[in-house]
This record gives structure tokens, C-alpha cells and sequence, in this order.
């Protein structure tokens, strides 16, 4: 559920070519947070489907992790209300970009399920490209939309690590986690049925032999 501060900051972005080869270059350089979902999930299907997983306790650990990251954006799409509210409570509580957080557990998790050595060095270039900017940008979109609730909740609500601590929500509403929001407004619990297949593909490709 997933969503450029330096635009608003530092003036608009060059204008937007009509099209072709230097439309898209323009849309990596300057636009290249849409890209995030699509590619997120290719390198989650390569790393799956072209990994070797071959050491029993790293699969596991990964799954651990993985799990951690889906079990956080399943949680975070249940609240979220999005360019409508500020959610402040749930998983909003302890981290601003829970579903961020979820993205990088899961990376991290199905790279070391599936045993990959290259899904390492394409997953830290991954996400050094597209979330600083993606947060960024969503900080700068939200203190626009709600500036009286985000300046104090911001303040003490860390962007990815999650804080032990619950901060107190700062003028946002509350209200309680909702499937119905999660499915059919985030898609989220397919997404993970999703996952659990290529966590399973590996599993089948570590104990093959």
C-alpha cells in the first residue's frame, strides 16, 4: 500500500517528455518511486524462482524474517486510510512507513531463503534507489495533507525502525484493524498467499535432493 520531497524543496522536476525512451528515463530519474511495487516484486519472484537454496537454517531464518514483513503489512493495511486520515495507531504507532518496514523484511527474508548471493548486492541497490526518495516523498505529502497531526507524530515516530515505545497519536483518528480495508482496498492478504506459494517453491527447491 503502498508512495518527491526534493521536487517541493528544490522546485518542480524538468518538464515530462512526450514519450518514449526519454520519457521513461525521466520517470527513473525523477519519478522512479512508482516503479518500487513492480520491480519489488520481480527481484521477490527472480530471488524465488532462480534461487539455490541450499542451507537448511538460512531458509528458515529467512522464512522468520519474511513472515515478520508480511505479518507487519498485513497489519499496517488494515489501518491505513489513505489521503483521507493520518493513521497514528496499530503498527502507525511505533513506525511512520510501517508497510516500508514490511517491504525490507521481506527482502531481506526471501534472500536468505532462497540462498541467493546476488539477490544481496540487487536488493541494497534496490533499496538505496527507490525508498529514500519514496519516503521523502510521503513525509512531504502527508505533513501537506495533515499538518496539525503529522508535525508532533512525526516527531516521535522513527520512519523505519519501529520504536518499543508507543508514541501517542497527535490528532489522528483511531479506529480499530479491518480485513475488509486490508483485502479489498490494499489487496494485502493476497499478496501474502502470494508469498507463501514462492516461500513454498523454495522450501520444494531445498529439499528436492
Amino acid at each position: 500500500m503502498d508512495a518527491v520531497a526534493t521536487t517541493a524543496e528544490h522546485g518542480s522536476p524538468p518538464a515530462r517528455p512526450a514519450g518514449g525512451a526519454a520519457r521513461l528515463f525521466h520517470d527513473l530519474l525523477h519519478r522512479r518511486r512508482r516503479f518500487r511495487q513492480l520491480l519489488g516484486w520481480v527481484f521477490v519472484f527472480a530471488v524465488s524462482l532462480f534461487g539455490t537454496p541450499s542451507v537448511p537454517a538460512l531458509y528458515w531464518t529467512g522464512v522468520v524474517v519474511a513472515a515478520l514483513g508480511m505479518l507487519m503489512r498485513l497489519a499496517a493495511s488494515g489501518f491505513v486510510r489513505k489521503n483521507q486520515v493520518l493513521a497514528t495507531n496499530g503498527p502507525y504507532a511505533h513506525v511512520r512507513h510501517p508497510l516500508y518496514t514490511g517491504n525490507l523484511l521481506i527482502c531481506i527474508g526471501f534472500s536468505l531463503a532462497s540462498g541467493a548471493w546476488w539477490a544481496w548486492p540487487v536488493g541494497i541497490a534496490f533499496v538505496l534507489l527507490f525508498y529514500p526518495n519514496a519516503i521523502a516523498y510521503e513525509d512531504q505529502k502527508l505533513h501537506r495533507l495533515f499538518p496539525d497531526a503529522w508535525e508532533p507524530w512525526a516527531r516521535v515516530t522513527p520512519a523505519l525502525v519501529p520504536s518499543l515505545r508507543r508514541t501517542t497519536p497527535a490528532g489522528g483518528e483511531r479506529w480499530s484493524w479491518s480485513f475488509r480495508q486490508s483485502l479489498f482496498k490494499n489487496g494485502e492478504p493476497i499478496y501474502v498467499l502470494v508469498m507463501a506459494g514462492l516461500l513454498f517453491w523454495l522450501w520444494r527447491a531445498l529439499y528436492a535432493g
